[in-house]
């Protein structure tokens, strides 16, 4: 087993920045779990499976090998061999990746994976069940928040940046609910690890987190946690 990193939280609360900044300074691999699951969605798209058949989708999941690699300093989503990068972001595997993610053969599949990863490589690994249910035993775990007022405020910038029209208040609002859905969900339901650090972003740049969470590390190192 190699070293892990597990950063777990809701929805805009910074993980995949902070993440791929720790594994940087870690020299760990990033895991992005969600491109995995959009690879995931990716294989049944093109092999014509309805989103809503989870008869054949649990059939056909264990036919899929997913995996992540980096060079220079980017990463690579292979589905099957092949690097499928270009092929993730779009709004039709965006939409079959949401439906799928629900069905536990899905999930199962995908946390074997993820598992297989942590097992070959240091990694760090953000998501919403990586401390309680995918690295139950992470060298260090943070549950990684901020208030849904910061979160909204940081994914308008986000947006405006791109030079897109969107709605704050709607943007907090859809942030309330994604939180309330990934809290309830019967499977692996959003919470912080019993011995999870809470990092609350609310008040914080990107660095005092990525900081905050190294010296986390360095105290587990030197057997202070």
């Amino acid at each position: 087993m190699g070293y892990s990193i597990a950063i777990d939280g809701p929805a805009g609360a910074g993980k995949s920045t902070i993440a791929k900044k720790i594994a940087k300074e870690k020299h760990c691999i990033y895991v992005d779990t969600g491109a995995m699951y959009r690879a995931m969605g990716l294989y049944f798209l093109r092999n014509g499976i309805s989103a809503g058949d989870e008869k054949r989708i649990s059939e056909k999941c264990g036919e899929a090998d997913i995996t992540i690699a980096h060079a220079d300093g980017e990463q690579t989503v292979f589905l099957n061999g092949e690097n499928v990068n270009a092929f993730l972001r779009t709004e039709e595997v965006g939409n079959m990746t949401s439906a799928i993610s629900v069905y536990p053969a899905v999930r199962k599949k995908l946390v074997e994976l993820q598992q297989r990863l942590a097992e070959q490589a240091d990694v760090v690994m953000d998501g919403r069940d990586i401390g309680t249910c995918v690295l139950p035993g992470a060298d260090v775990k943070v549950y990684l928040t901020a208030g849904s007022a910061v979160r909204a405020k940081r994914r308008f910038e986000e947006l405006a940046a791109k030079g897109e029209v969107c709605d704050l208040g709607q943007i907090e609002k859809d942030i309330i609910e994604r939180d309330e859905r990934d809290m309830n969900r019967e499977i692996s339901p959003l919470r912080q690890a019993d011995d999870a650090v809470l990092v609350d972003s609310s008040g914080m740049t990107v660095d005092e987190v990525v900081e905050k969470i190294l010296s986390l590390c360095r105290e587990k190192e030197q057997g202070g946690i």
